[in-house]
């Protein structure tokens, strides 16, 4: 009962009550991306695979004739919910200032399961530097259960796909980096794990020690300050089992957001993390 109270995110927002904070999610972000389709250049639908999850939707800077920087968007939804259809809406504050953008679908449960979903996202990353060329530098960034795909391709063997992405930084925002508790609560209902699947598929117990290429690889951890203890301590842990790897990782916590507001702000220039993206973007 406890677990399934702290891996319920909608039961912690201060703003609205559990149902209507969900949808108010779903809308705020369907309409973002609507508005950023209307306004900047994309390529829609693109197949990195040949399942019928395997799109990605990439939102173009003004000018894509030069290099550019890529800025991958992962959704949440709990691995069965959601979608790259409504996972644009940070893109117009990002392409005003020469970052691409790429929505990244994938199979949720419980068509698709945690290990293929895993895979695809490492695929999907692995086509993206292949097709293009002119990517200088890749950025994950990854909601909830997006934050732990995000943090499974951080310890992605790439030999196996033939190609070593550029990945300059990663910003995993209110995620799960164990996936044991999930095993006693509803969320596995649709998701089907085994324990062994879960450990497998866990990012703090596939932490990888710090490669030269991962060094330079910038980890942001950021959770919200009406995120769940639990939610605030898998950050935390993660966080600090990443540093304790040698990786260069920080932990932001953002004042009076919750679970979904810390993530849909991302539409907004001035909010505090896409600046900080921003930063990290035109540091490296």
């Amino acid at each position: 009962q406890e677990l399934e109270e702290q891996y319920s995110p909608s039961r912690w927002s201060r703003r609205l009550d559990r149902d209507t904070v969900v949808r108010a999610h779903v809308e705020v972000t369907t309409a973002g991306t609507r508005r950023a389709q209307a306004t900047v250049q994309t390529m829609l639908h693109v197949p990195y695979g040949d399942g019928d999850g395997e799109k990605l939707d990439i939102y173009f800077p003004t000018d894509s004739s030069e290099t550019f920087p890529v800025f991958v968007y992962i959704h949440g939804g709990y691995w069965q919910c959601l979608s790259k259809d409504a996972s644009g809406f940070a893109a117009p504050a990002l392409v005003s200032r020469g970052v691409a953008v790429v929505a990244v679908g994938y199979d949720i449960a419980p068509k698709g399961h945690m290990d293929a979903m895993v895979l695809q996202v490492r695929r999907s990353l692995a086509f993206l530097v292949k097709q293009y060329s002119r990517i200088r530098g890749v950025y994950l960034c990854g909601h909830s259960a997006g934050a732990h795909l995000a943090a499974m391709v951080l310890s992605t063997d790439w030999t196996e796909f033939g190609v070593a992405p550029d990945i300059r930084g990663a910003v995993l925002v209110s995620g799960v980096y164990d996936l044991e508790p999930i095993l006693h609560t509803y969320v596995n209902d649709a998701l089907n794990m085994s324990r062994e699947v879960a450990q497998r598929n866990s990012p703090i117990l596939c932490v990888t020690q710090a490669v030269p290429a991962a060094a330079a690889c910038e980890v942001l951890v950021a959770v919200a300050q009406h995120d769940s203890p639990e939610f605030r301590r898998q950050s935390q842990e993660y966080s600090q089992a990443l540093r304790s790897a040698g990786w260069s990782v920080s932990l932001l916590d953002l004042a009076s957001v919750d679970h979904f507001d810390i993530i849909e702000k991302l539409s907004e220039d001035t909010y505090v993390l896409t600046q900080v993206i921003l930063n990290m973007i035109a540091r490296a």
